[in-house]
């Protein structure tokens, strides 16, 4: 997929993931009000003042239908002007997939926050940490990084983008910060398993090989 073996290496992350994954479904399933940890953590994140409060509606509008399309849109139309349509693929299936599998996890979890509104995992944290993840493939691929630098490259990109959203769904109050990190673990476990995919489809077909 990016010409790197860090696709490879997220295996195990990916695997990690799963497992945080399950913890806190089980741990939060049917709850309706924040956890201890939502509670500590909350107050520190909700506590900020212009500009910062434009910043975090700014990255809300990024998991909506208007801004994620957009978003797909930039970085399919990259994808394809340096021909690696794989990559483009992998985009809009793991981004979507990503979304796809909150939206199924938050009907089994039956969290809430604000009312009725289910909110574990955050489907806006998973989209953004997936594109993160997916660009960051590609520059490993663009960079011809190793397997160690570009596994920690693509880590490192996808952490800082799921905190920047996980943050700014805490800030407009749209989830808890464990619902964040439920998004993050999601996109962590969908787009490697997509890009693996992906990569043996392609393969299998005649003359599409490498």
């Amino acid at each position: 997929m990016t010409g790197s073996s860090a696709p490879a290496a997220l295996g195990p992350i990916a695997g990690l993931a799963a497992l945080a994954l399950l913890v806190l479904a089980i741990r939060y399933a049917g709850h309706t009000h924040p956890a201890t940890v939502d509670v500590w953590i909350q107050p520190v994140l909700e506590d900020v003042r212009p500009p910062w409060g434009y910043a975090a509606e700014a990255l809300d509008f990024l998991g909506e239908p208007a801004g994620a399309v957009l978003s797909i849109a930039t970085v399919v139309t990259a994808c394809l002007l340096l021909r690696w349509p794989r990559t483009a693929v992998l985009v809009v299936v793991g981004s979507g997939l990503s979304v796809a599998a909150t939206k199924l996890l938050k009907s089994l979890v039956g969290r809430t926050i604000n009312g009725d509104n289910l909110s574990f995992p955050s489907g806006h944290t998973a989209f953004l940490t997936a594109l993160a993840l997916v660009v960051a493939l590609l520059a490993t691929g663009r960079l011809g990084l190793g397997r160690t630098a570009g596994t920690l490259l693509v880590l490192a990109t996808t952490l800082v983008a799921g905190a920047a959203m996980g943050w700014a769904q805490v800030v407009t109050r749209a989830h808890y910060p464990t619902d964040t990190v439920g998004g993050l673990c999601t996109a962590l476990v969908v787009v490697p398993a997509t890009a693996w995919l992906i990569d043996r489809t392609a393969d299998g077909v005649p003359g599409r090989a490498g």
